[in-house]
């Protein structure tokens, strides 16, 4: 039996879940570019679909923030943005059910795919997202434009 539970993220949780972002920030050494905070994300919490990965206590331990998305040749689908799990709690399923719900909400919404990136070097998170199906493309570049 797994001494987690995954459940929809709320408000309450997003002090937690940003300190999360921010952890998870410091791991991928870019601590300066977090920029949101709990007041933002309670003005835009229409913009994106929140999971959260609890231990037997209640303490909020990973989450998952995802949204839809539309791709020309595809159409509908579900972009994950961002999947994180405290390093204290790795290696116990949490990632794999956190990624798997999103999946599941994605074929409930008819999406056709789940969408997102990793960085080239993690590989522990490659090695996951490979067994449970993902293909990884090393041809295509990420690009961005910063507006703020």
């Amino acid at each position: 039996m797994a001494n987690f539970k995954i459940r929809t993220g709320t408000e309450k949780d997003f002090p937690a879940v940003l300190e999360m972002i921010k952890e998870l920030a410091e791991f991928e050494r870019a601590p300066d570019k977090v920029t949101n905070s709990v007041e933002r994300m309670k003005q835009e919490k229409e913009f994106f679909n929140l999971l959260v990965a609890e231990d037997n206590k209640g303490k909020i331990v990973g989450f998952a923030i995802y949204f839809p998305a539309y791709f020309t040749w595809t159409g509908k689908a579900v972009y994950l943005d961002d999947v994180y799990v405290k390093p204290e709690y790795r290696r116990k399923g949490i990632g794999t059910a956190l990624i798997k719900n999103v999946i599941k909400e994605a074929k409930r919404v008819g999406a056709t795919r789940v969408r997102w990136h990793v960085l080239n070097w993690n590989h522990r998170a490659i090695e996951l997202y490979k067994k449970l199906g993902a293909e990884i493309s090393d041809e295509w570049l990420m690009c961005e434009v910063w507006l703020q």
